[in-house]
């Protein structure tokens, strides 16, 4: 039965070059298999491209329909075409299919060179991610930290290769070095080859003639790591910290990264509010209404003389500029909020001074 390739793709047979193209661009993001979609699909949109994808074959399969899409007498059905423009396509009408390499010349889906790389693509650990608490000061000031977790890392007898100190790694004879090894079917269209990691060398292509006793030949063991963390300045409660090739190891591949959220614990005095630091100084009555010098700690433990001036308002704010948090723009503030603490019980004598205060219009 011949197939429909402009229902596969979606298009009119009126369609242009270009609305072609566009249609398989916007199918081959979706049923890409490295981006978790429908391999068995994304062969089929493939396939379709191809042919409608090129001004002559589309017009051969336009003018001879299931004669063109069936073939005959045992021959390609692409006999006579040039796929050399079209990479994935091997000679003589075989297809193989290898993902990583099918996007040359359509960069712009899968990132530009990386997509043209995919065919050696390195493979990755796996991310990990851990909590840390840490106090307030160090939020502010930064810090370096030392934190040990246990991960899947390189083995640190074999140094991640596998084999036995002393030793060579050969040639894996399954993958025959490739680090890949194919699977072929044939269909009306020819044959169609894909491509998947070697399971016995883990697509590194080669093995250790003797294994490592450590880790049994797989380069990698789980065992605690102590990892070195910067912490910078300003880091608010909550955020991550992404530290590239530290998660866990792969054989014949490089590490994930390591994610680390951060939790602050508070202040007894002093919080954050984006480049400033904020915090409240209660005053008495007396130090309200006359002015007063108040002793104050910053973040740094470093002890400020702030002079407070007779308050006009039973709530200010005070301002101590650069005394806030550091950022790429400069420091931010420290905002002192004054207030005004009234005393629960009054002496005779303060009642009788303040209904003079009183008299006196206070």
């Amino acid at each position: 039965m011949a197939k429909d390739y402009y229902a596969t793709l979606g298009v009119d047979r009126k369609a242009t070059k270009d609305d072609v193209k566009k249609a398989f661009r916007k199918l081959a993001q979706k049923y890409h298999p490295d981006k978790g979609g429908d391999e068995a699909k994304f062969k089929e949109i493939t396939e379709a491209y191809a042919v409608l994808g090129d001004e002559k074959r589309r017009r051969e399969y336009d003018t001879y329909g299931q004669a063109f899409a069936g073939g005959g007498g045992g021959a390609s059905p692409f006999g006579g075409f040039d796929f050399n423009n079209f990479r994935g396509f091997g000679r003589g009408g075989s297809m193989e299919f290898d993902f990583g390499d099918l996007f040359e010349g359509f960069e712009d889906i899968f990132g530009g060179a990386g997509a043209r790389g995919a065919r050696a693509r390195t493979r990755r650990g796996r991310d990990i991610s851990i909590d840390i608490q840490i106090p307030f000061k160090e939020s502010i000031l930064g810090a370096t930290r030392s934190v040990l977790i246990a991960k899947v890392g390189a083995c640190e007898t074999c140094k991640g290769s596998g084999a036995k100190p002393g030793t060579e790694l050969e040639t894996c004879k399954t993958c025959s070095g490739t680090g890949r090894v194919h699977e072929t079917r044939s269909t009306i269209l020819g044959q169609f080859t894909s491509a998947r990691s070697c399971a016995v060398c883990e697509g590194a292509g080669k093995i250790p003639k003797e294994k490592c006793a450590a880790c049994g030949g797989r380069g990698v063991s789980r065992h605690e790591e102590e990892i070195r963390l910067s912490i910078p300045a300003g880091i608010d409660n909550g955020e991550m910290i992404r530290l590239p090739r530290q998660g866990e190891a792969v054989k014949g591949g490089v590490a994930g990264d390591l994610y680390v959220k951060v939790h602050v614990l508070p202040h007894p005095v002093l919080r954050k509010e984006g480049a400033d630091l904020i915090m409240e100084l209660p005053l008495k009555l007396s130090d309200a209404l006359l002015g007063t010098v108040a002793s104050v700690k910053t973040v740094d433990d470093k002890t400020l003389e702030v002079k407070v001036p007779p308050l006009s308002s039973a709530e200010e704010t005070l301002r101590i500029r650069g005394k806030g948090v550091h950022t790429e723009q400069g420091y931010g503030d420290l905002l002192i909020r004054v207030s005004v603490v009234l005393p629960k019980k009054l002496s005779g004598k303060a009642k009788k001074a303040i209904e003079e205060l009183k008299i006196e219009g206070f």
